[in-house]
């Protein structure tokens, strides 16, 4: 689903924030902001719902159990492949390349996930928790960059 998702973005993008009157810098701005609250989250709080994560604990309902949009087609995932689809400054070649590194990283996500148990038990509940919040530093980091950006492109600076 994420890979459809995330798909949908690389080629309709550019096309749908054009035809709404959106610049991108203004995406990029409001993409940052969405990934920031997202990692101050991940840093301050649950990253998920208590209701998500015992759904995800249960084993019975991992087929609902929504990774696939909020967690690897996010907002930072959906933001990256619109910039980095960007006609104006991406060459056809260049986007290509984008759409087979995408589906690279969401293959190595799966990969990830179907190892997730043997990693869990690896690095225990401590340790996720410990990852999870450098995680969402740096993922806060990555998202002040792109506020940043957004605002200098925007007032051209």
């Amino acid at each position: 689903m994420a890979i459809l998702v995330l798909g949908f973005f690389l080629v309709m993008g550019q096309f749908i924030l054009d035809k709404m009157g959106v610049p991108l810098p203004a995406f990029q701005i409001s993409g940052g902001i969405i990934l920031f609250l997202f990692a101050t989250d991940m840093i301050f709080g649950d990253s998920k719902p208590e209701s998500e994560m015992a759904l995800a604990k249960s084993g019975k309902e991992t087929a609902i159990f929504p990774l696939a949009m909020p967690s690897i087609a996010g907002p930072g995932a959906i933001l990256a492949v619109v910039l980095l689809t960007d006609n104006s400054r991406h060459s056809i070649q260049s986007q290509a390349i984008t759409a087979a590194v995408m589906t690279f990283v969401v293959f190595i996500n799966f990969l990830i996930m179907r190892a997730s148990g043997v990693i869990s038990k690896f690095i225990g509940v401590a340790g996720a928790i410990l990852i999870s919040k450098i995680m969402g530093l740096i993922l806060a980091s990555i998202a002040a960059t792109n506020i940043l950006l957004g605002i200098k492109e925007f007032f051209k600076i």
